[in-house]
């Protein structure tokens, strides 16, 4: 069985972050959560670097979930308090993300994290958003993608 790409779009319209949406319906623990976001991260993260020469637009936004991801996974893995306020609230806004890179950063001892997330941010702004990135410009922001997703892949696993 599959979910209707329809009901997936008005979620993803309001917000509502599936994986979390599904997780709670099944009362998976936080490590199962963390797993799922990681593996959407590298879903995207993969998809995103196919797409690159074909759609500069849709492939900064495939880089951007995945970094978004990627942070999930980590916020969940390392029982942050914003990976609890987004269950609780069915969604991830974008100020809890920002709130949660700087936790993982203070967490983790590494201040790198903060940029890695700007680059992606300013994939999903300038990249998707506005649409005003060449793919040369795409593909030099891939690495802190990148960075982002492997910092998650060593926590969560």
């Amino acid at each position: 069985m599959s979910i209707p790409e329809s009901l997936i779009n008005e979620a993803m319209k309001s917000g509502i972050d599936i994986i979390d949406l599904i997780s709670k319906a099944l009362n998976l623990d936080p490590s199962e959560r963390s797993k799922a976001h990681l593996e959407l991260a590298e879903n995207f993260l993969r998809d995103g670097m196919e797409l690159i020469d074909r759609d500069p637009v849709q492939a900064s936004e495939k880089l951007y979930k995945a970094a978004e991801e990627a942070i999930k996974a980590m916020a969940v893995a390392l029982g942050l308090d914003e990976a609890r306020t987004a269950e609780a609230q069915w969604r991830w806004a974008a100020t809890l993300l920002f709130d949660a890179v700087d936790s993982i950063s203070s967490r983790l001892n590494n201040r790198e994290i903060r940029l890695w997330w700007r680059a992606a941010w300013f994939l999903h702004v300038e990249g998707f958003h506005e649409a005003r990135l060449r793919p040369r410009q795409v593909r030099e922001d891939v690495e802190y993608v990148e960075d982002i997703v492997k910092l998650a892949r060593s926590i969560v696993k």
